[in-house]
């Protein structure tokens, strides 16, 4: 680069529109592709159905820390992120597929324990390893999952699709996974400083195994069908509720309205950010790590899924020119704004 180029950062755009830009010339030359970038996977027409397709590449230090993150429940954890991409898309995963990019620091047991958690969650989630790859690295740990799905065509949901006055629903609860993240990095800076090495976790198991071992939301795409309900848009929350909204709203430029009483919060959730000093309600907008999914249903939806205790509806989709808001438990409107980070560090 000339020394009189401009350097524009990465962190300018942050990851979804750095993606947006980087692939706005994109076009698909095949009548077959229905569904690439800009969604939560990729949708290809195989006879009957579409396959869907999700890519995820995760690596050392910058989205695990083996210091304190049991390489068997990486294996799991990362076959759950990538199957979540799929199940963002109304699908069901069947088969996944790894790369591994390995240095001399792990021996054949370590990457047999990786595999371990991997092996675990497809056995439990009944999907296949249909590919494996191993080459070596220069330092540290890499993954690459490739999950495959299914879903008939008129079943398919993308994050385009939503409408005014639709229903906005989220499944599970929020935080945990990002409290979790805090309590790790706490007593792995306690151990760093003291060199005591029992951590005091007691009592915060649900919190670690939201961030160590998050589990797919395959239930829910099974009662979404067995209910007959087929969301309008939807997505995987990865990055916090605010910026899985602005994904579903960027299409048409919608806006959107939430409730700060109906964000799904577990109680040990809450009581430990407070103890923590930490506004739950801000870690749930925009902590990360849930890997629930957000949607959209029409009204007439909802006599069907009222009354299941794993789907909160939180919101309303509303007209344009309205704004992305935060109505709070004292009843005042914040503007929403989504933290767009390229990724968090750990």
């Amino acid at each position: 680069m000339a020394d009189n180029e401009i350097r524009n950062e990465i962190s300018q755009l942050g990851k979804y529109n750095l993606i947006h830009h980087l692939t706005e010339e994109v076009k698909s030359a095949n009548e077959s592709t229905v569904a690439g970038i800009g969604d939560d996977a990729a949708a290809t027409r195989s006879g009957g159905l579409l396959t869907v397709t999700a890519n995820k590449l995760f690596v050392e230090h910058i989205h695990f820390d083996l210091s304190y993150f049991p390489l068997k429940h990486l294996g799991f954890k990362c076959v759950t992120i990538a199957v979540t991409d799929i199940l963002a898309m109304n699908a069901m995963p069947h088969q996944v597929m790894l790369n591994l990019a390995v240095s001399n620091r792990f021996s054949i047991e370590a990457v047999e324990e990786f595999m371990t958690g991997v092996r675990a969650c497809c056995h439990y989630y009944h999907l296949d390893i249909a590919g494996l790859d191993i080459t070596s690295s220069a330092t540290g740990l890499a993954v690459s999952v490739t999950a495959i799905g299914q879903v008939e065509a008129d079943r398919l949901v993308r994050r385009t699709g939503a409408a005014e006055n639709e229903l906005i629903c989220a499944t599970g609860d929020f935080g945990a996974a990002y409290t979790g993240l805090l309590l790790l990095q706490r007593e792995k800076q306690i151990f760093e400083a003291t060199q005591v090495s029992q951590p005091h976790f007691e009592g915060y198991e649900y919190l670690l195994e939201r961030q160590l071992k998050p589990e797919p939301r395959t239930d829910i795409i099974e009662t979404l069908r067995q209910l007959n309900v087929v969301p309008t848009a939807m997505t995987a929350v990865t990055e916090g509720i605010a910026s899985a909204l602005f994904l579903l709203c960027q299409h048409d430029s919608l806006g959107c309205t939430i409730y700060e009483n109906k964000i799904p919060l577990a109680q040990l959730t809450f009581d430990t950010l407070r103890q923590l000093k930490i506004v739950a309600t801000t870690v749930a907008l925009n902590g990360g790590e849930d890997y629930e999914l957000l949607f959209t249903i029409q009204q007439k939806d909802y006599e069907a899924i009222k009354g299941k205790s794993e789907i909160a509806v939180i919101g309303h989709i509303d007209r344009k020119d309205s704004g992305r808001n935060l109505i709070t438990n004292d009843n005042k409107q914040i503007e929403l704004k989504a933290q767009g980070f390229i990724e968090k560090e750990q």
